[in-house]
């Protein structure tokens, strides 16, 4: 159990107060990320274009002191132009292997429904294991390393939509959403100010970016509570109206998440609303549901259905 939350708290609301100077209003949407980002997994953001997706990447990789890269996702695109390849070189008479964009603390891959599967699988590895193989050598990435990945909900022509697999490697899926008047009246007066992206400074290093990861994974969970992750878990997997329900890794995920949102709220230990809370984020973009059917009803449906302990 973490007993020196104290000494957690400050870089984590530092963390928070920093982006929500640049990112105006998106205080729920900036707490999504940050959970996947502690919790060891990836956020995947599904919105219209010019709602802040790009912006709140980098301004994230730059708020941890971070190396940000970002791939346009396009049909041509091939996984080698995101992992990297060998190249020969002459003078010393031997490959060596070229480090593609991939290697980042904080990657960007946007609009990754259109990349073709092919490269859309060169990701798989590299979000579950940290690493890239090339020609059979295992490369690791930096650490931290958290891929935030966009897609545009609402074009189609063009795109490949991403298969369960790759959608599962997903921590969290969400969207940022419009601004209301207000915040968008906000977003006018800070430019007219001068206050931008380009004025954000570092706030927490990546060393206190690790061990917030760390501390995450030493936030208590009661049985009960961990009994109530499995049962909305095994609930979608005798669901009649879903045709394919969450696997494991969604249940270690729901459980890391509430883990990271706990710490994020000052607390050593997990409560059934932070489950609760992130279930909807968590689950729908895992499950299949059958035709005619909301994933997003079907979690809402599940959760007003079993109890909460």
């Amino acid at each position: 159990m973490v007993n020196t939350l104290t000494s957690v708290r400050p870089p984590v609301q530092r963390l928070q107060d920093n982006l929500g100077t640049v990112i105006v209003g998106k205080h729920e949407a900036i707490q999504l990320v940050l959970v996947a980002l502690l919790s060891g997994g990836h956020a995947l953001l599904e919105d219209v274009p010019g709602v802040g997706k790009t912006l709140l990447a980098k301004s994230l990789a730059r708020s941890i002191d971070g190396q940000f890269h970002r791939i346009q996702c396009t049909p041509d695109l091939l996984p080698s132009d995101l992992t990297g390849t060998n190249i020969w070189n002459p003078q010393e008479g031997k490959f060596e292997f070229l480090a593609g964009p991939i290697f980042a603390n904080v990657l960007l891959t946007d609009e990754i429904n259109r990349a073709t599967p092919r490269t859309q699988s060169a990701l798989l590895e590299v979000m579950e294991e940290a690493q890239v193989t090339i020609d059979g050598v295992s490369h690791p990435v930096l650490d931290p390393f958290f891929v935030i990945a966009t897609q545009n909900p609402v074009e189609y022509q063009g795109t490949f939509p991403l298969p369960e697999a790759q959608l599962d490697r997903f921590a969290l899926s969400l969207s940022l959403g419009y601004p209301s008047e207000t915040e968008e009246l906000q977003m006018l007066e800070r430019l007219q100010s001068g206050q931008s992206f380009q004025t954000l400074q570092p706030c927490i290093t990546l060393a206190e970016v690790k061990q917030l990861q760390q501390d995450c994974r030493a936030i208590h969970v009661e049985s009960s509570v961990q009994r109530y992750i499995l049962a909305l878990v095994r609930a979608t997997r005798e669901h009649d109206d879903i045709t394919l329900g969450i696997s494991p890794r969604g249940t270690v995920t729901l459980q890391r998440t509430s883990q990271a949102l706990a710490l994020l709220n000052g607390r050593d230990y997990v409560l059934p609303d932070d489950v609760k809370f992130l279930a909807p984020y968590v689950l729908r973009h895992r499950l299949i549901p059958a035709a005619g059917h909301s994933a997003q009803g079907i979690v809402e449906q599940l959760l007003g259905a079993i109890a909460i302990p």
